[in-house]
Order: structure tokens, then sequence, then C-alpha cells
């Protein structure tokens, strides 16, 4: 269970955060949301309702139309200032790795780009391979990894740079399931053992309820929330958590809500 948090500073505040992009199109209707640190909160939601351009508002790569966001009661351009000891990493879609480099290279780019020693990079690389299990494959190529591999290497360049607050944008959409489940697990085994605050967008019920402390239910056009769940059940969660009553009951109502949601985006769409 994540720790009471509610007397401290929230890791993220959304405060009445839009956008409009400039072709008129409305992305997100002002948006309130509190994330407590040591959380994991996963976005979910039918397609077109903001998920990712919410996410990416938190990470500062897409700025709001109005309203504002703050990382640790600071605005987001300033959470990497010295001494604030907040750090952030995005994880995308997509690895994006280079594909000419080893793996070795392209975790270490944030910190080459960062201007870190050497040697201090590369020992900060081999903890952030061994936590990902890849400290065999340093020197092999992308093209040398399933897609499963391919995407750890992905979440260990994210890792190195010692993040306190991670950001995936449906990581694992593109696998099979089997390394979906996988993976899944072991983010939640990073999550508890670095104390990480974790906002994460899926499609997937089943991975939202065995990831989450909580799911926020976002419906479409425009993008906005509407409804939250708690998922009340301990940590850590094992693959036969899946196939309990209490796991049903939470995919029950998540299933039940993003119904809701879809008919909401129907109704407006045909509006």
């Amino acid at each position: 269970m994540v720790p009471d948090n509610t007397n401290a500073t929230p890791a993220i505040e959304v405060l009445s955060a839009e956008k409009t992009y400039p072709n008129g199109t409305v992305a997100l209707q002002p948006v309130d949301l509190t994330i407590q640190e040591g959380e994991f909160v996963t976005l979910l939601g039918p397609s077109g309702c903001g998920k990712s351009t919410l996410l990416k508002m938190i990470a500062g790569l897409l700025e709001p139309t109005d309203g504002r966001l703050l990382l640790w009661r600071k605005p987001v351009e300033q959470l990497q200032t010295a001494g604030s000891g907040k750090k952030m990493a995005f994880v995308f879609q997509a690895p994006t790795l280079m594909p000419w480099a080893s793996v070795q290279t392209n975790v270490r780019l944030p910190l080459d780009l960062a201007g870190v020693p050497r040697a201090e990079a590369d020992a900060r690389v081999a903890d952030a391979l061994a936590l990902v299990g890849l400290s065999k494959f340093a020197k092999a190529l992308p093209r040398a990894l399933s897609g499963g591999m391919q995407m750890r290497v992905s979440i260990a360049r994210g890792l190195v740079v010692e993040p306190t607050l991670l950001l995936m944008d449906e990581p694992f959409g593109a696998l099979d399931e089997i390394t979906r489940h996988k993976l899944d697990a072991d983010l939640l085994e990073l999550w508890r053992k670095k104390n990480l605050t974790v906002v994460f967008v899926t499609h997937s019920i089943h991975e939202a309820v065995f990831l989450s402390t909580r799911v926020v239910m976002m419906a479409a056009r425009p993008g906005r929330i509407v409804e939250e769940f708690h998922i009340d059940e301990p940590y850590p969660r094992r693959p036969e958590f899946m196939v309990t009553p209490e796991f049903a009951r939470h995919a029950r109502a998540l299933q039940d809500s993003l119904h809701r949601a879809s008919q909401h985006t129907d109704e407006e769409t045909e509006a």
C-alpha cells in the first residue's frame, strides 16, 4: 500500500490546465488533478481523450493553453534546478533507440547530454541495466534485441537519470501479452524499490488494475476527467492477483466506467 502522504507536498498538481490547438481543437477541458508522492496513477480512457496530451503537459513537453502544472509546488521548468533533489524521466510509446549505437550508449545518452563524466556515467548505466535485467547486453545493438528487451533499454535510459517521477506513455502497448505481463511486474518492482511516483498511460483495463494505486478515467471531445478509482489492494501484486474476485470487481468497475466515457464521446460526435 502507498503511505498516507495527504499532508505532504503533492508530487503533481494540475490546476485548471487546458489545451486548445491552433486549429481550434479542444484537446483538454480544464483539468484538476493532484498526485501524491509515491502513487502509481494510471490514465485510462477511449482514444482521443487526451491521456497523452495531459502526460506531455505534466512533462513540460506541451504548454497548456490556460491553467498551471506544478511538480512539488514548482513550475515544471524549475523541477531540476540545482538542489531541488527531484528529477523526471519520460518513457515514450516506442523505444526510440539509436540503431547504430550499443545498448550502453543508448542508455548513457541523457548523461552525455548533461555532461556527466564518463566514469560516473558508465557506472550509472551499469546500475540501470542491472535493474532491468540487461547487464549482459550492454554491447549489443538494438536490432539484436526483442521488442520487450528494447523497451527495457528505454526504461533503463529513463532510470539512469535517477528520477523521482517517471512518466510512461503506453510503453508496453505494442508487445505481446506474455512480455507485457512480465514488464508490468518488473515495473511494479522498480516502483517499489526506487520509491518512484509513476503516471502511466494505457488502453488496457487489466494493466490499469494490476499496476495502479489509482485510475483516472477520461472521456473525449473534449478531453476531461470523468471518474477516479482507488485500487485498494496490497502490494506486491503477483500474477495470481489477476484471477481473484477482487481483481474482477475492479476490472468490471473500470469496464463500466470506460463504457460510460465512450458513450459521452459517441454522443458528442453525433451531436
